[in-house]
């Protein structure tokens, strides 16, 4: 009966015949059958069309990662919803833009913050989900019987996520049931996942990583995945002589590192640890293949794009590359207009049936950046080596990605500049040994001036964690060109080692 809706039917094929094994493994030692998961989907999906959910509306979800929330999305896909999830870290303020843009029918929270976002929900029907998975929405669910997905086609939207740019307000990125399909489909094959598989999911499902790439590969094959709330050290550790599998962030792996527990001993039946969302320093590699004698395989990938490029599973995964295309995605480097040549930089363009449909709302930036022809201009400066391993040498734009979530400048500029006692402000990303790069704020007071726990303060409410500043710099002036440009890079270089110790 899932057959007529694309998504979804890929998503169960692996488990057809198998309702009883195990698909999640919980913290406390409850575990969560493949046959439960879509039934408590089904009863997600029943819902939501109870709350006036149709085709082609939009879902957005703020909430802790559960199993029930794993149930909402694959319950938006089968009422033929677009499902919208939004990082938990984000404010109210922030809420409001995405779901003042977005148009949801449903907005699911936080029973904790349900008047908060319900001042800005607009019309949507509010709906709750707490990080134990219980709620307004999981109380109308339990009600429910089973549901037969709605037909949705491979160029139907499945989601909508927003992401950073450097400049101007997120931009929701579209993307449909085959873009989900087939970038899973590929990385499932190349990262050679199977049913015999047991993935460590720690991350987050709010974005691609933890979401397209985590939990529909692990459905695509049929694993099993120990599903833990967020990055947990100890609980991470315990898991490992019994798992196969690990995806992480780089910040995963320094933090593990750290740990006298990880040992090759322990790491034994692991046969895979995967990095991405951030640059991975070659130190870290080096030292992750010294203590587990397992060596990290790097990836590339965005929102607007999934996974673009891996190093492979099978020969050298070369520590400062992010490997190859992958089967099916065409790359190349141009710079005005050509392609360069080999060992030359230039902006990374990618082309392949994982590329978004656009830009919600926003033909003009679509029309920017995804050519007519497919390629999709990334942003990121990178160069291809004669073996064809591709490097990110950096952005184009000024993009901060730290701990594997973006940031982009303009917003926290914009905070700052603000506040009384603020000239102007500059927003820069710098290295920073556990989460790849940290949020650099550089600040330049005027009249009676400001402090720089005032400035603390004021962001504080305002942004989300990440984003805020993990350094703020006092000066006199900023760095500018003849043009009265400021010159982030000098910047960049200027403040490179203010984390070098730590």
């Amino acid at each position: 009966m899932y057959t007529k809706n694309y998504l979804i039917s890929q998503l169960r094929a692996a488990s057809v015949g198998r309702e009883n094994d195990v698909f999640a493994q919980l913290v406390g030692g409850e575990t969560v059958t493949f046959g439960a998961l879509f039934a408590g989907a089904e009863r997600m999906a029943a819902a939501l069309v109870s709350c006036g959910v149709v085709p082609g509306d939009r879902v957005a979800v703020q909430v802790g990662k559960t199993i029930q929330a794993i149930e909402l999305y694959l319950g938006t896909v089968m009422a033929g919803g677009i499902f919208l999830p939004l990082n938990t870290a984000y404010t109210g303020p922030e809420v409001a833009y995405f779901v003042g843009d977005a148009s949801p029918r449903v907005v699911v929270c936080d029973p904790a913050r349900i008047d908060e976002i319900s001042a800005i929900a607009g019309a949507a029907q509010m709906m709750t989900l707490d990080p134990a998975g219980q709620g307004s929405l999981r109380d109308l669910a339990d009600v429910q019987g089973g549901f037969d997905p709605v037909a949705r086609e491979m160029g139907d939207l499945a989601a909508i996520l927003y992401t950073s740019g450097t400049t101007g307000r997120s931009k929701g990125a579209m993307l449909s049931h085959a873009n989900l399909a087939s970038n899973s489909a590929t990385l499932r094959d190349y990262w050679q996942f199977t049913a015999e598989d047991v993935l460590i999911h720690a991350l987050p499902i709010f974005h691609t990583h933890g979401l397209f790439v985590a939990t529909n590969v692990a459905l695509l094959a049929g694993a099993q995945v120990v599903l833990l709330p967020g990055f947990d050290l100890d609980a991470i550790l315990e898991a490992m002589p019994k798992a196969t599998a690990l995806m992480g962030v780089p910040t995963f792996y320094t933090r593990l590192l750290g740990d006298a527990r990880l040992t090759q001993e322990r790491a034994a039946n692991m046969r895979l640890f995967i990095s991405g969302s951030a640059p991975l320093l070659v130190d870290t590699h080096e030292q992750w293949e010294q203590r587990t004698g397992h060596r990290i395989l790097e990836r590339y990938g965005m929102t607007e794009t999934n996974m673009s490029t891996s190093n492979p599973y099978e020969g050298e995964r070369r520590a400062g590359t992010v490997g190859f295309p992958l089967p099916g995605v065409e790359a190349r480097v141009m710079e005005g207009g050509a392609e360069v040549a080999t060992g030359d930089i230039g902006v990374l363009e990618v082309r392949g049936a994982n590329v978004f449909q656009g830009y919600w709302q926003m033909p003009e930036k679509t029309a920017e950046e995804l050519r007519a022809d497919g390629w999709f201009i990334t942003g990121d400066l990178a160069k291809v080596d004669s073996d064809g391993y591709v490097t990110i040498v950096g952005r184009e734009k000024d993009l901060i990605i730290t701990g594997g979530f973006n940031v982009y400048p303009k917003e926290v500029e914009s905070l700052i500049d603000d506040l009384p006692g603020v000239l102007e402000s500059a927003v820069i990303g710098v290295r920073h040994p556990d989460f790849g790069e940290a949020v650099v704020a550089v600040v330049v007071p005027e009249g009676d001036g400001v402090s720089v726990d005032q400035i603390r303060g004021a962001l504080d409410g305002q942004l989300a964690k990440f984003k805020q500043p993990k350094q703020i710099v006092l000066v006199d002036a900023l760095l500018r060109n003849t043009m009265g440009k400021v010159q982030k890079k000098a910047l960049r270089e200027e403040f490179a080692e203010v984390f070098a110790n730590g």
